[in-house]
């Protein structure tokens, strides 16, 4: 078994060291994850805990962007291996089964020109006693494969979405992961950094892909960064 503190940490340090785009690194179980907003997460045997490198061109769109093409690869991965599964997108990244538990979580991390994607799928099982719903494929009746087989399919579809990112432009990704998330009306809960909260209405991504929310004094609010709950 391939234990590791963080498939991240470890993909920051070989990048450091110049290693190339496209390199996956998969572990069975880390005893150091980490999600968004500085958040431990839980990875037990049996899920998904991998992470790449994006290596930054002179041409590419903003780095945050790269947050899209991965939970697309994701929902593709997912569509691929448990069909019957019937997921949703919630800003900007996580994954979410039909009911609003979580069944994926991503980290972005940058060093210069490399930006590090972390991905945590729960295949297996998941962890209880949190302050939001989670699941994994199996509670949700799918029979997954071994998490090196899903990394596999992973990473092709990733490649995928990268190409499209570079070459076809934002609003292409953009469309496609508006046709995959919360739809525009979903009412949601934003905590922002600065630990004020906001709700208001979904109304789709800006320009640079923002989360675009409607208030009650009907004035919209882009969101750069946030912890969003759906209400």
């Amino acid at each position: 078994m391939t234990l590791t503190g963080s498939t991240n940490a470890d993909l920051l340090a070989r990048a450091a060291l110049g290693a190339p785009e496209g390199l996956w690194l998969r572990a069975d179980a880390q005893d150091d994850g980490r999600g968004r907003m500085g958040r431990a997460w839980d990875s037990s045997v049996g899920n998904v805990f991998t992470s790449t490198i994006v290596r930054l061109r002179p041409t590419d769109a903003p780095a945050s962007s790269l947050a899209f093409i991965a939970a697309l690869a994701v929902t593709d991965t997912l569509a691929q291996i448990a069909p019957h599964v019937g997921v949703t997108i919630k800003w900007p990244n996580d994954i979410l089964s039909a009911d609003g538990a979580k069944l994926c979580g991503m980290l972005l991390e940058r060093s210069g020109d490399a930006v590090i994607i972390g991905v945590g799928l729960n295949l297996m099982n998941h962890p209880a006693g949190l302050d939001r719903p989670v699941t994994d494929l199996k509670a949700l009746g799918a029979n997954p494969p071994h998490p090196q087989a899903v990394v596999e399919i992973l990473a092709d579809n990733f490649s995928i979405w990268l190409t499209r990112w570079r070459h076809g432009g934002l609003p292409i990704i953009f469309k496609a992961w508006q046709a995959r998330a919360h739809p525009v009306g979903t009412a949601l809960s934003v905590n922002l950094p600065s630990g004020e909260s906001l709700e208001g209405l979904f109304t789709g991504l800006s320009s640079d892909g923002a989360l675009m929310l409607r208030m009650a004094d009907d004035k919209v609010c882009a969101i750069h960064a946030a912890d969003v709950f759906l209400i």
